[in-house]
């Protein structure tokens, strides 16, 4: 990329380091820097020699997922606090964004602006839900999201034993891992953002869900327990606002796209299928679960030496407790494990027969929810039943197909030369190949800055913008410090940077954060005190000899550095 092309794009390639929800709002293309990122990082292709993933590579799809799943599981844990990124204010973004997208579009499509696609957040008060609520109304967080290196690096903060990231954090890192280690081609794997949520939908065989540390196949999706319901809520309620892939992406506000049409056309259908499934009595059985207050209404037979029965809430209730289901073999071990107390011997009044309906619904084969309905509806012995019924298949019918909210494909699709990324490939042959795209993929161009290689970027300015603009937590923990006791601080620290490789940069935040730094990163952070704690830009940084040096009113301030120019 020439400077003209960076000057122009300056926010964007900024924002490229920092990576805050804001700003992959704004310019989509940086989210899938970020993946790219992710792959071209050590750290992934370390797990990948791992003995947990010992022949992987002969397993099936869904073990390899599983095992994928299983790993970053054990090694992470979801964060979403206001400490991590600090805060900023919605004056100050929409004036950093007023050149990109207008106040009113933001306030449809953000939930700290004024979006309320999902009611459930907004029934329990988002701002208290987030910890918002001390705070005044124009305060909002910045929610950066985590390279790979910044999600393991939180096993060094205080508070934490294991690596941590946000939604977009580890649809990334999912994305990145099941290519290196599952080798699931990057044409397969979509990222699906949200205005309070992002995820990953992968298009094999039935498709899949990875969410947050979680893997959701369709069968979980429809499984009607308390996880599922919340891996459902995003799609369900919320409009997608950004379509990631390797090909590029499509957005809801914007009238370009730069996916490829076929490869969108493609994600479209498979997830509309994913989101559509046929009536039967465990899709039954799986609404009735999230339904206590039917509960009653239904009764078990249990065929002993003489018939018992049992409430279906008695069942559901040991469910909790147990690793068996009713809605599969395990069935009969689950109805072993209930006290036998719980149980009568007379068939409760007013309360429908599951064994008959079950009997019903496997005999006739049925294929809509039409027929069970009026079977339960003739059945039903007086007015409050038959409403009760009409609404447990008022919500089947909403359970059982949704129409996700996705990005009209009514677009101007930009010709962009597309990334040609494969699983056979090896490390270096990938960063090898993303230096040769970069002057005619931008995405591949944003994939270094992302990646913080700052001697593969155009201009340290972007860094140094960032740097210096967008990283509160290391000013408020410096505060009311002088410049000698903030460099005694930073020098009393770790002399390493997150980013273990040669010439790559951590940001201010992640060295305060983590409580580690390269001698210029900590430069770099005690530059940004400098600028917004004193007011001070007058100074100068050198890098020499392995020595990188602050010099502000004839007072030098040196770390040891391993970076070179």
């Amino acid at each position: 990329m020439n400077s003209n092309t960076l000057q122009s794009n300056i926010e964007k390639y900024s924002s490229a380091f920092t990576l805050s929800d804001m700003e992959i709002f704004i310019f989509p293309d940086i989210l899938y820097s970020l993946v790219l990122a992710n792959i071209m990082s050590p750290i992934i292709w370390r797990w990948k020699n791992d003995p947990w993933f010992e022949d992987t590579d002969k397993k099936s799809f869904n073990y390899k997922i599983n095992r994928v799943k299983q790993y970053i599981m054990e090694r992470t844990v979801f964060n979403l606090d206001l400490e991590t990124w600090g805060l900023t204010n919605k004056e100050k973004e929409i004036e950093r964004f007023k050149d990109f997208i207008d106040i009113n579009t933001l306030q449809q499509s953000n939930a700290l602006f004024g979006y309320e696609g999902d009611k459930y957040y907004f029934k329990i008060d988002i701002r208290k839900h987030f910890g918002l609520d001390k705070y005044s109304s124009n305060i909002i967080p910045y929610w950066k999201t985590e390279t790979v290196e910044a999600m393991m690096a939180f096993k060094q903060k205080k508070n934490y034993n294991i690596g941590a990231g946000e939604c977009v954090s580890f649809s990334a890192l999912y994305a990145a891992a099941l290519f290196i280690i599952a080798k699931i081609p990057l044409e397969k794997i979509f990222m699906i953002a949200t205005p309070l949520h992002s995820q990953n939908f992968i298009a094999e065989g039935e498709g899949m869900f990875t969410n947050n540390r979680r893997i959701v196949t369709k069968k979980m999706w429809y499984n009607g327990t308390e996880i599922s319901q919340k891996a459902r809520r995003a799609i369900e309620h919320e409009q997608i606002t950004i379509v990631s892939h390797i090909s590029g992406y499509i957005h809801n506000t914007y009238s370009h796209a730069t996916i490829n049409k076929d490869s969108y056309t493609l994600f479209s259908k498979k997830i509309k299928s994913f989101l559509s499934h046929e009536f039967s009595f465990e899709i039954f059985i799986n609404i009735l679960r999230q339904l206590p207050m039917y509960h009653i209404l239904f009764q078990y037979q249990i065929q002993k030496i003489k018939p018992l029965y049992i409430s279906m809430e008695t069942i559901f209730e040991q469910e909790k407790a147990s690793k068996n289901s009713f809605t599969n073999e395990s069935r009969t071990a689950l109805m072993a494990e209930i006290n036998l107390k719980s149980t009568s011997n007379e068939p409760y009044k007013n309360s429908f027969l599951i064994n008959d309906f079950e009997h019903f619904i496997s005999k006739n084969n049925i294929p809509s929810t039409a027929l069970a309905k009026d079977y339960l509806l003739k059945s039903a012995s007086s007015n409050e039943q038959y409403n009760c019924i009409t609404d447990i298949f008022t919500k089947i019918e909403e359970f059982i197909k949704t129409d996700p909210k996705l990005p009209s494909a009514n677009k101007i699709y930009d010709n962009i030369t597309p990334l040609k990324i494969s699983p056979s490939m090896n490390r270096n042959d990938i960063i090898s190949y993303l230096e040769s795209m970069k002057e005619i993929n931008p995405v591949a161009d944003l994939a270094f800055y992302s990646y913080r290689k700052i001697d593969s970027i155009e201009q340290w300015y972007p860094f140094l913008m960032a740097a210096w603009q967008r990283n509160p937590v290391s000013l408020q923990g410096l505060e009311n410090k002088t410049l000698e006791e903030r460099y005694y601080i930073l020098n009393e620290m770790n002399n390493q940077s997150i980013y273990e490789e040669h010439n790559r940069l951590a940001q201010p935040d992640e060295v305060w954060n983590f409580g580690t730094g390269d001698g210029l990163e900590k430069i770099i952070l005690l530059a940004n005190t400098l600028i917004n704690n004193d007011s001070c830009d007058h100074f100068t940084i050198s890098i020499k000899n392995n020595k990188a040096t602050l010099i502000v009113n004839k007072t030098s301030f040196t770390f040891n550095t391993s970076f070179t120019i």
